[in-house]
């Protein structure tokens, strides 16, 4: 096969993008694909609630900080590459897995993410979603289609009888 090849095309174009990136976006990106692996592991060990408590996502902050303009331009651009790992990474490396690895990130940054967990009707089935929201503004989200759930109201409703 020649280099012009359609079956060469893709990672040439890979190989352009990676080259495209800046230096602090590349170690970021190499950083989100292993700790997308990491999540993986978790949440198919322990599942959703014992990963968030392990990762300390289920306390909040003592004093969270006030995210400027240019923090959430940094936090748009963090979690444009963890879908970008997402989807180039090996694995299992759903938008769950990736919307904890933003929320880990920047909670270490001192801001307060707050994970969302969505769903929409598509045709006769449900499909769901996962993403972060910093300041009520959803991250590397254009086309947001899913509707966010309300935990407060979720657990505040009895259970309803058999």
């Amino acid at each position: 096969m020649s280099a012009s090849s359609p079956a060469h095309k893709p990672r040439a174009t890979l190989w352009a993008k990676w080259r495209a990136l800046g230096s602090t976006d590349r170690v970021r990106l190499l950083a989100l694909l292993a700790l997308l692996q990491v999540m993986d592991r978790s949440l198919s060990a322990y599942g959703l609630r014992r990963t968030k408590a392990w990762l300390r996502l289920d306390r909040p902050l003592t004093r969270p900080a006030a995210p400027s303009p240019a923090a959430i331009a940094k936090a748009q651009r963090l979690a444009q590459l963890s879908a970008l790992a997402g989807y180039h990474g090996p694995g299992n490396t759903s938008c769950l897995r990736q919307a904890l690895a933003v929320q880990w990130w920047l909670r270490r940054r001192g801001l307060d993410p707050q994970l969302r967990l969505g769903v929409r009707k598509v045709g006769d089935r449900l499909d769901a979603h996962a993403w972060v929201e910093l300041d009520g503004m959803p991250l590397a989200q254009p086309n947001l289609r899913h509707a966010a759930f309300d935990a407060r109201r979720v657990r505040s409703e009895p259970d309803s009888p058999g």
